[in-house]
């Protein structure tokens, strides 16, 4: 199997198309007004009730820069928000690299655009399973798919894309990107792919240790359909 090493990058990337997708939206009404003024064209991306949010922080200014992941992707999302950002334009833009050839043709041929940050933190799980009473049904449903992957792809991807898991980290990323022209260094995107990395093995070491100790008793009570 042939493995593709990467030789060249930019160690500054600047800022043109942010995905913002998050559970936690503490901190946006700061965040996005600042990369805006960082980058005026900058586009945004996002989902459900973070395009909602953004919205509202923006007000008219939203619809010059602000778009629905699903009119990006042509697949609107699932009901009840199953299905948002798993889509192949998504972790084209996220895993695309600059000086690649094939992967540019990629773009142009989807119509795909590179992803420059993903801003995404994921459903309150250990929150959800502290609960007194909470059932395996109502755990795994709040077991998330598509922020784990895009965190992922991101922070894979960190000799161009920034992964932004932490709120707290907003100041520091704005403060970056200032002090670089509307770009983000190195330094920061490996810093911030170390913390993702970390963020998600937290998350799925939560999970399999909320799972680990229930009985298949408990996962039957909560389907009591088919009676088999």
């Amino acid at each position: 199997m042939s493995i593709n090493i990467v030789s060249r990058i930019d160690r500054n990337v600047p800022l043109r198309h942010a995905l913002v997708s998050v559970s936690d939206k503490t901190g946006l009404e700061r965040l996005i007004p600042g990369l805006l003024a960082v980058n005026p064209n900058l586009r945004l991306y996002s989902t459900g009730g973070t395009f909602a949010r953004i919205q509202e922080i923006l007000g008219p200014r939203a619809r010059d820069v602000l778009t629905r992941v699903s009119d990006y992707t042509g697949q609107p999302e699932t009901r009840g928000g199953l299905v948002k950002t798993l889509d192949f334009k998504i972790y084209l833009g996220l895993l695309t690299e600059t000086y690649n050839p094939a992967h540019q043709d990629d773009l142009r041929r989807t119509g795909a655009v590179p992803i420059d940050m993903v801003v995404v933190n994921l459903y309150p799980f250990e929150r959800t399973v502290a609960a007194a009473g909470v059932t395996v049904e109502q755990a795994r449903g709040n077991i998330d798919i598509g922020g784990p992957c895009m965190i992922r792809a991101a922070a894979k991807n960190f000799i161009r894309v920034a992964s932004v898991v932490d709120p707290a980290d907003y100041p520091m990323i704005l403060d970056n990107l200032n002090a670089n022209g509307g770009a983000t260094s190195l330094a920061l995107r490996l810093a911030l792919a170390k913390k993702a990395f970390a963020h998600t093995a937290r998350y799925d070491q939560a999970i399999a240790a909320y799972l680990e100790p229930r009985t298949l008793q408990e996962a039957d009570a909560c389907y009591p359909g088919d009676g088999q």
